[in-house]
């Protein structure tokens, strides 16, 4: 443990100091200011006293320490599924935005849609005491709510919906009807149907927007087929083996459902030089340069991390899903 520069003979001040002043044990001490003195069970007046005596020794404070005396860290964490697109990379950006214009220290973490990372992603910021964690994206958000609410810490969730939290999400299914009515009639009834490709069937988003593809088709006077929806994952390698081995002739247009697969489609369409009119949910500026693109499905993650920021001003209530209106880009 770090200390600071304080009044025995110019030297730092330590935990032995503070201990020796405060009339308890070193290891006492050091839990205190690491934050983990309530495991130990030791008094809340003790846990008090040593701060107010490290503070006037000019002992360097942590953040659990300045959190006992306040209640409040002001620190808030976002469990991130992954870095590898613009539309996560935004939220990111947004969310550290957001929190320092409220006095907030936003800390964040990538747990890549691993349940036990998320998990162990929670327990460590409820080990520094923050205020709130925003699960974003989460495989299992239900879970982080359990886990952080025993120890009397709330969550939202963004991007991906929970039972046990409120969640701000994208309007998915609109958002999938429209695009592929677009690409519908980009190709024109006769040459239908389209082929969905990316994601995982599991997910929430990923089941909304197969809904509102299969109600668009509808609408046209159309049936996708099972074989039609390939829900292989979000990896881009994953997306182009899908068309290597695929049954039968790769469909007039394509549904893509993430600019991570749509890697996976680009490069299918250079190796084998053909080319296919493609919509995709999720909108990257250079992507949407590309000559087969018709139309890019942008999350509004501006309205996403402000409504859910606002949340943060409610107090705790029922598991409500606000949805986002999603943004069809055409050029």
């Amino acid at each position: 443990m770090s200390g600071s520069q304080g009044k025995f003979g110019g030297r730092r001040t330590t935990i032995y100091d503070i201990a020796q002043i405060a009339g308890a044990s070193p290891s006492a001490v050091s839990a205190i200011l690491n934050g983990s003195w309530k495991k130990r069970r030791i008094a809340e007046s003790t846990a008090k006293r040593v701060i107010e005596i490290a503070e006037s020794e000019g002992y360097a404070r942590n953040l659990q320490a300045s959190a006992l005396r306040s209640d409040r860290s002001n620190v808030i964490g976002m469990i991130m599924p992954k870095y590898d697109n613009r539309y996560f990379g935004a939220i990111a950006e947004q969310f550290e935005a957001k929190a320092r214009a409220r006095g907030l220290f936003p800390v964040i973490t990538c747990t890549e849609r691993n349940p036990e990372f998320e998990v162990a992603a929670a327990r460590e910021m409820i080990g520094y005491r923050v205020d709130c964690i925003i699960a974003t994206g989460a495989t299992d958000p239900d879970r982080i709510t359990r886990t952080a609410a025993a120890a009397g810490i709330r969550t939202l969730n963004l991007d991906l919906p929970g039972r046990e939290a409120p969640s701000v999400i994208s309007d998915n299914y609109s958002g999938a009807r429209d695009l592929a009515l677009l690409l519908l009639d980009k190709i024109g009834p006769t040459r239908g149907p389209l082929l969905f490709l990316g994601g995982r069937g599991s997910d929430h988003n990923t089941a909304e927007r197969i809904r509102g593809v299969r109600d668009a088709h509808e609408a046209r006077g159309l049936v996708i087929p099972d074989s039609h929806v390939l829900t292989c994952g979000y990896a881009s390698y994953k997306a182009q083996r899908a068309l290597d081995t695929l049954a039968f002739d790769v469909p007039a247009a394509l549904f893509v459902n993430s600019t991570i697969s749509l890697e996976g489609v680009a490069r299918w369409m250079r190796s084998k030089g053909q080319t296919r009119p493609f919509g995709c949910f999720d909108w990257d500026p250079f992507a949407a340069l590309l000559e087969e693109n018709v139309g890019m499905v942008k999350q509004d993650v501006t309205a996403l991390v402000s409504t859910i920021f606002d949340r943060l001003d409610d107090p705790p209530g029922q598991a409500d899903v606000t949805q986002i209106p999603c943004i069809l880009c055409t050029e």
